[in-house]
Formats: structure tokens, sequence, C-alpha cells
């Protein structure tokens, strides 16, 4: 077995790296997604909320009523604006995770195209040195004729 090349080190540490930030991605997407699924809860209970207090009040309530639904509206509303916040903090983490793994794939791809290159200047060396003993192996066939 041939010894690994230090460029083939570092295709394998940064298709590593590369994956492990596209898991991160996932994760913070996942999460993003159960913030949203949360604030759209919340939203959703608000409005029911919202929607049993205008029908208590259309058959008439108290001021301790009115002020217990109101109580309520506000917390939910307090709950609804720091669900917003976690929403944009979930973004916020997207948006790092993709940058991470954006900057993980480009190395990635650096290191293989340098990979590449060198592949390719060792075929055309290789090529250039048969082309040499093909050449030679012509020539003294040529001389040992005459």
């Amino acid at each position: 077995m041939a010894a690994k090349s230090p460029l083939q080190t570092l295709i394998e540490i940064a298709e590593r790296d590369t994956d492990e930030a596209a898991k991160t991605l996932g994760k913070a997407i996942r999460a993003h997604e159960d913030t949203l699924s949360k604030l759209n809860l919340l939203l959703q209970y608000r409005d029911d909320y919202d929607a049993k207090f205008r029908d208590a009040s259309a058959r008439g309530i108290n001021i301790t009523q009115y002020g217990n639904f109101m109580s309520f509206l506000a917390k939910l509303d307090s709950a609804v604006d720091g669900q917003k916040l976690v929403v944009k903090d979930a973004e916020r983490k997207i948006e790092m995770a993709k940058m991470n793994w954006q900057a993980n794939e480009k190395k990635r791809l650096s290191y293989n195209t340098l990979d590449k290159r060198a592949a390719s200047i060792r075929q055309a060396k290789e090529s250039k040195r048969d082309q040499k003993q093909t050449d030679d192996f012509a020539a003294r066939t040529y001389f040992y004729k005459q």
C-alpha cells in the first residue's frame, strides 16, 4: 500500500469537516423548523383565546373577567414575542452553519483541485518518460538494423 500524500490527508480532513458542518447545518434547520412550529402553535392558541374573549365579551363579562382575559392575552403576546426572538436566533444559527459549511466545502474543493493538478502533472511526466523510452527503443532498433 502506498503511503498517503499530505494532500490526501488534507482532503480526508476537509471531507470530514465538511460532513460535520453539513450535519450541524441540518440540525440548525431542524431546530429552526421546531421553533417555527412552536411559534405557530402559540399564535393559533392566542387567536383561539382572543376569539373566546370576543365571544365572552359579546355575551357580557364583568370587570374581573375582562381583566383576566386581558392579562392572559398580554402573557400570550409576551410568549409570542419571546418565541419570535427564538426563531430569529435559530435563523442566525442557520446562517452561521451555512457559512461554515460553505467555507469547509470551498476548502475541500480547493484541495481536490490541487490533487487533480498534481495527478495531471504526474501523468504528463509518466507520458513523457514512456515516450522517451519508446523513442530510445526505436532509435536503438533503427541503429542496430543498419
